[in-house]
């Protein structure tokens, strides 16, 4: 074969890019596809239905999941979420103070507490400071122990999300508030937290929604049966009834709450995103 009849052979293509993501999105879809159609085949659903959605025991636990386990596990949360962000404001101060210790402290105290589990916040909450403090006793009872512990456990993180909102406020707006006579207190307070906190309102929003699932661990403080939030309500029924309805009903409540914050938060980012633009 000659050098002519070699040039005159067509080149061997491979995919473009664009088929290989076609091919590779295909190849995604199919075992999704294949995922669903096994589980559907091999689930036992008779099972299923039996031990997750008896209709009328799921009846009998309204209203009392509403108007009981779903309102204690609101309050406790707002309680919670209202501690964690006036405590989290001060330590965020603290943080960007111009005094050494200040800053020291609040380090140390974010550090402690954005690493320790919340659920030993709340032994500690509900065991060490009746033990530390002999004698006192917590203001509101079970609720507010769980505030505390809550509040304790968000406002380490609060701390550092007021505190990242409060830098990203442009320097200059505090230097024209200090041009028009504010002190540095009255100018933070009144010019940069106010813009600050139109910054954080997402992720705060977000931390809500955390704190509404951690408020499931006020039962190891140990509470009274008109104390219970969702998951110890839902878990005493399923214990009394040898079924698991219960449980997937107060599930389903917490989804009643938290899907539409999450659907917030998400709306209040993109907000923030096309302001940004």
């Amino acid at each position: 074969m000659t050098d002519t009849d070699t040039t005159l052979q067509p080149k061997k293509k491979g995919l473009t890019r664009r088929q290989k993501r076609s091919l590779s999105r295909g190849v995604q879809y199919a075992v999704f596809v294949a995922a669903v159609i096994a589980f559907a085949v091999t689930a036992d659903w008779d099972r299923l239905q039996n031990q997750f959605a008896q209709a009328d025991l799921a009846r009998q636990m309204f209203p009392d999941v509403i108007t009981l386990a779903l309102k204690n596990t609101v309050l406790y949360t707002l309680s919670g979420f209202v501690v964690g962000l006036v405590l989290g404001m001060v330590i965020a101060l603290m943080r960007l103070s111009s005094v050494g210790p200040y800053r020291w402290l609040a380090g140390v105290y974010i550090e402690i507490f954005r690493g320790l589990p919340a659920l030993l916040i709340f032994i500690f909450v509900g065991v060490a400071v009746p033990l530390a403090f002999p004698g006192t006793e917590i203001p509101g009872g079970t609720y507010g122990k769980v505030a505390l512990a809550l509040g304790l456990v968000s406002a380490a993180y609060m701390a550092e999300t007021i505190r990242a909102g409060i830098q990203a406020v442009p320097k200059g707006q505090m230097e024209a508030a200090r041009s028009l006579g504010f002190s540095p207190a009255k100018a933070m307070v009144s010019i940069i937290v106010p813009q600050a906190f139109r910054i954080i309102l997402p992720p705060l929003t977000n931390e809500l929604v955390l704190l509404f699932k951690d408020s499931s661990l006020v039962l190891f403080l140990g509470v009274t049966l008109e104390e219970r939030e969702l998951s110890k309500f839902g878990r005493d029924l399923a214990s009394t009834t040898a079924n698991s309805t219960p449980i997937l009903v107060a599930g389903l409540c917490y989804l009643l709450v938290t899907i539409p914050l999450s659907f917030v938060v998400r709306r209040m980012e993109s907000k923030a995103q096309e302001a940004i633009r």
